[in-house]
């Protein structure tokens, strides 16, 4: 990362956690400590390891969490100005979700124990896009559950509408998810659609991410500016 990249990431962190004091004033203490306890990798952590996916570079987490979070409270708008139901959770809720939904690619606390590590192949970065490893010297777990150990551990406490939120989030990407969003009653189904909205903004975060990646890759298109989340919002919404 040279020094402007450096500067927009800690900006992009600043944001973020900005975000927290205003809707998580309660827990906004923890929650920057747990941040701040990992301390570069905050910034330096891609959201994924392959980069055709998405933010597979250095200060690709915190770009990636921060756009879920603004996209998230955008669809709240969306769905309150078209009279569609935002009962059984707050906009404290929401945000403390689309924060912490990717909490676990951070890997554990420590030196060493970060979940992507550089891939030291030059071969697999070029040929398949593996632009990072994963981290063999840590214990294997899914990134939603390593997000809820984290929490916990740092003890920030959650109300079930935001643990079970967090944990469902890749909605049907994930077939464990299935009873939550396929309920074959109406006892069964979800009672708010705090899951919905944050799986819809991660979603469409990682589609943008990845478009982004693919006009900065095609040498016969010129890099597009990047849109605002209204101007964006509207686009898919229209179609």
């Amino acid at each position: 990362m040279n020094e402007q990249q450096v500067l927009d990431v800690k900006e992009k962190f600043r944001k973020l956690m900005g975000y927290a004091k205003e809707y998580i004033p309660e827990r906004f203490e923890l929650i920057y400590q747990m941040h701040t306890g990992f301390g570069s990798r905050i910034l330096t952590a891609p959201a994924s390891s392959i980069d055709y996916y998405h933010n597979a570079f250095p200060g690709g987490y915190i770009d990636h969490v921060l756009r879920v979070v603004e996209f998230s409270m955008n669809l709240y708008n969306f769905y309150v100005e078209n009279g569609m139901s935002v009962k059984g959770f707050t906009k404290e809720n929401l945000v403390f979700v689309a924060m912490h939904h990717d909490l676990g690619k951070l890997g554990f606390p420590g030196e060493g124990r970060e979940k992507y590590l550089p891939n030291d192949s030059e071969w697999h970065r070029k040929n398949l896009g593996k632009v990072y490893k994963h981290n063999e010297n840590i214990p294997f777990a899914l990134v939603q559950d390593l997000s809820l150990y984290l929490l916990q551990k740092s003890g920030i406490s959650m109300c079930f509408e935001e643990f079970l939120a967090i944990k469902i989030h890749d909605g049907l990407y994930d077939d464990t998810n299935k009873p939550y969003f396929i309920s074959r009653t109406e006892s069964a189904g979800l009672k708010s659609n705090l899951p919905y909205i944050v799986h819809t903004a991660d979603l469409m975060a990682s589609k943008h991410e990845y478009s982004m990646w693919k006009d900065s890759n095609n040498p016969e298109t010129e890099k597009q500016e990047e849109e605002s989340a209204v101007e964006f919002f509207k686009k898919i919404f229209e179609q």
